[in-house]
């Protein structure tokens, strides 16, 4: 029998029953008319700040906050990531591995077969795992270290939640560097005493009125200023539009030294210089040779500012190392540009001012240390470090870097450590001799050789025997390399645990999959632009956590119950008071500079401009008086020549910049006649990594036959018999996937591109198995920068691809578990 709510009130209030209902139930029905109303909220993003209209108890339209002028049209798939098919809306536990825990068949994992379970038994299983590991094993075999781009906000950063968990329950092994510039931010604090990757450049109205000469080597700085660190602001593209003017009118020349025409090369109708992928460092080399043997190079600077150049002379001479000199006609061979076009453009860059600005892609390649520290080396023998306009950068692509920082103070976060170390459940921090540190693209070399030790940074590395991962916000089945060395490495594991908002390959390969709620379903705030620091945003909750979705604060809260530590935990705030907290403290620290109103006017309001910054010259301190305002390296001068990194004795990482062969090549060698094709896999340009790839009517908009595209050279295509739009299995003896052409003479003969973040879907668990939508990590190597950094060399990577023919199997990326009764 069913009886209409309406009929129901009518019978209470008939029968003089009215007061059982009392004000309660009238007050839900008030609330209930209210949610009707159509409401503009605002919130944040990677992709930038945004007002929201929310009807109904849902997002119905999303439009650029009124300060972006620039807005990316990523804003366009941000209801599709609330509303993703691929949600995880329930605790889920891995078939197998619930029936069997630690002795279950791990080469099912990936299976994509689980059940269901409450909120309670997920996170007893998951303390339980951790207890199980600190006292059947020890920290050891705990990896709680590896994180990701996390989505905005500060209260809920859910690597910060995770650390503060993990860490007062017990020690477990961290990592060290990132997958985004591992190489970069290893070598570059011995050649410029700083990271560089993550460091604020010059500003670039200094650079729109000096520099004469800007060369992007390796950066596309159109496609990747869309997204940022923190909500984006969009403030850059102001000044690249200044820039096409300029350009137009032939006051300032740009030059891209790029394998294919960028984005930022489209937008600005600017030169190219093409260059065989991977060889930039003997176009380099041979550079700095025309500049020596020319003697245009600045002696003053390197005499007053540098240190080692004597001791590279020899190397580039050819009178040490291999005892090849390094002449424009021994780089031409290799790096496919000209000799007299090597020597024009060396002449070029010291003709006048010059900025030489480098992308991180450079250094996602074996050996690459190599080309950041010969970059700096090209720029201290121009002699313009330290003047507007000139010098080198390593981050002008990266969340608005060069915009001019206000020198506000951001929020701070919720705190990663915890607060009294001595109350860790488990003090037990003996790690039997292996590393509890490790650096972070290493940690699969752990799972298949446990033991093994590595050198790394100057330090000997023991690999830790892990047993158990916890993945929080973050996919490694996307960022990682080599996915059916993955496959094998996994299947090592006894427990993964997983917390997402949505079915990440990451998730299909985890135990226990706990189902976070998105940015847009909590409370939160964060920085209005990374590095110009404009702003501070409130992040209104849009709609209440889908299904059965938790915030990432409540998540790890009950887990710390589990262990009595909730209190400590949480500090007794909730999420609203952790968010005035913040925000009071960041008026605290920026009292007497910057004006900010009470938080409850902040909340209603939703914003703090704290208007433009002061321009800013990299770098222009230390050319003033390097002593006064000494580098960071050992040196405090430029280093040239690296004694520190020379004593390290390293095969692959000398004391001075050298050319290094790689494994795999695409201007000749072995290897190249089997798998011809250089394979590209560059940040995208329609998600931010893997972010949004879920986002089903966006990802829509530029998917071919519901694939992710790869981008070939028309001739290439033509060869193997492919036209624009038809299916394409690119392989090599490392995987196979399959993708949608798109041809396009944006690409070389020899060159293609697969973006980056497309979701792995393979079409079963098995080692091998031909993925189904087109992750590039399916076919490039696992292998380490070299010695000093260990990182990733993904863009060393050589493929072939032919039409795919047979029956088209579907896309296994995007429509979440199969569900065991």
């Amino acid at each position: 029998m069913s009886i209409s709510r309406r009929r129901f009130l009518q019978g209470l209030f008939a029968s003089s029953g009215a007061a059982l209902v009392g004000p309660g139930l009238l007050q839900v029905a008030h609330a209930s008319s209210n949610e009707l109303a159509s409401q503009w909220k605002i919130s944040g993003s990677h992709w930038g700040a945004f007002r929201a209209r929310v009807y109904a108890g849902k997002v119905q339209e999303i439009k650029a906050f009124e300060l972006d002028k620039y807005p990316t049209d990523m804003l366009n798939g941000i209801q599709g990531i609330i509303y993703s098919p691929s949600r995880i809306r329930y605790p889920m536990v891995r078939y197998e591995w619930y029936l069997n825990r630690q002795k279950s068949n791990n080469a099912k994992r990936g299976d994509n077969r689980f059940i269901r379970v409450t909120w309670d038994e997920a996170i007893t299983l998951f303390h339980d795992e951790l207890e199980r590991m600190q006292t059947q094993y020890g920290p050891w075999a705990i990896h709680a270290g590896s994180t990701g781009w996390r989505s905005t906000g500060q209260v809920h950063s859910c690597g910060n939640h995770m650390a503060r968990a993990i860490a007062m329950h017990g020690y477990s092994v961290s990592k060290v560097g990132d997958y985004s510039t591992g190489a970069g931010q290893t070598i570059m604090p011995y050649v410029l005493g700083s990271t560089e990757v993550y460091a604020q450049g010059t500003s670039w109205p200094l650079i729109l009125k000096h520099s004469k000469t800007i060369v992007l080597w390796g950066t596309d700085l159109v496609k990747n200023l869309q997204v940022g660190w923190n909500c984006e602001t969009h403030e850059a593209f102001e000044y690249l539009e200044q820039l096409k003017e300029k350009i137009a009118k032939k006051e300032i020349r740009v030059i891209s030294i790029d394998p294919v025409i960028t984005k930022t090369q489209g937008y600005l109708n600017s030169e190219q210089r093409y260059i065989n992928p991977q060889t930039d460092v003997p176009f380099m080399l041979a550079i700095a040779h025309t500049l020596y043997n020319e003697d245009l190079y600045d002696k003053k600077f390197l005499d007053t500012y540098a240190l080692g150049f004597e001791e590279f002379v020899p190397y580039l001479q050819g009178k040490s190392k291999d005892m090849i000199e390094k002449t424009p006609e021994w780089a031409a061979s290799i790096c496919g540009i000209k000799a007299d076009d090597i020597r024009e453009f060396a002449r070029l860059l010291v003709s006048d001012r010059t900025q030489i600005m480098v992308g991180w892609s450079l250094q996602r390649q074996q050996h690459g240390e190599q080309p950041y520290w010969m970059a700096a080396v090209l720029a201290a023998m121009i002699g313009q470090i330290g003047l507007p306009g000139g010098g080198v950068s390593y981050a002008h692509h990266y969340s608005s870097v060069g915009v001019a920082s206000t020198g506000a103070a951001g929020p701070g976060g919720f705190p990663r450590n915890p607060d009294k170390p001595n109350k860790r459940i488990h003090k037990n921090k003996d790690f039997k001799g292996y590393s509890s540190t490790i650096p972070v693209a290493r940690w699969v070399d752990a799972l298949l050789e446990p033991g093994k030790k590595i050198q790394a940074n100057g330090a000997t590395i023991t690999l830790p025997d892990l047993k158990m991962m916890v993945f929080s916000g973050c996919n490694p089945w996307h960022h990682h390399q080599d996915r059916n060395n993955m496959k094998k490495a996994f299947q090592k594991l006894e427990t993964v645990v997983s917390i997402d908002f949505t079915w990440t390959a990451t998730c299909r390969f985890s135990d226990i999959v706990l189902p976070a709620c998105t940015q847009w379903e909590r409370n939160d705030l964060d920085l209005y632009g990374s590095y110009s620091a404009r702003g501070l945003i409130a992040m209104h909750k849009l709609v209440d956590p889908l299904f059965q979705s938790k915030t990432d604060f409540d998540i790890f809260t009950l887990l710390a119950r589990k262990f009595g530590q909730e209190k400590d935990y949480t500090r007794g705030k909730n999420e609203m008071q952790w968010v005035e907290e913040l925000y009071d403290g960041c008026v605290k620290a920026n009292k007497g500079k910057f004006d900010m109103p009470d938080f409850k006017t902040f909340w209603k309001d939703g914003f703090v401009d704290f208007g433009k910054g002061k321009e800013w010259t990299r770098q222009a301190d230390f050319r003033e008086d390097p002593e006064i305002h000494a580098l960071g390296t050992p040196s405090g001068f430029i280093e040239i020549f690296s004694r520190k990194i020379d004593r390290y004795g390293y095969k692959e990482c000398q004391g001075h910049p050298m050319w290094f062969e790689k494994s795999e090549r695409s201007h000749g060698g072995p290897g190249s006649d089997k798998h011809p094709i250089w394979l590209q896999s560059c940040h995208p340009n329609k998600r931010l990594h893997s972010q949004m790839c879920d986002s089903q009517a966006f990802r829509e908009t530029y998917t071919v036959q519901g694939r992710e595209p790869i981008y070939l050279n028309p001739t290439d295509a033509k060869q193997r018999g492919i036209k624009d739009g038809d299916l394409v299995r690119v392989f090599n003896d490392r995987g196979q996937l399959l993708a949608g052409a798109v041809l396009s003479n944006n690409f070389a003969p020899g060159v293609a591109r697969i973006e980056e973040g497309a979701w792995y879907a393979p079409i079963d668990e098995t080692i091998g198995s031909l993925d189904t939508y087109g992750d590039p990590n399916t076919l490039t190597q696992d292998i380490p920068t070299s010695e000093l950094a260990q990182a990733t060399s993904a863009n060393t990577c050589q493929v072939e691809y032919e039409k795919f023919k047979g029956k088209v199997p579907a896309v296994t990326a995007f429509t979440g578990p199969t569900e065991v009764n």
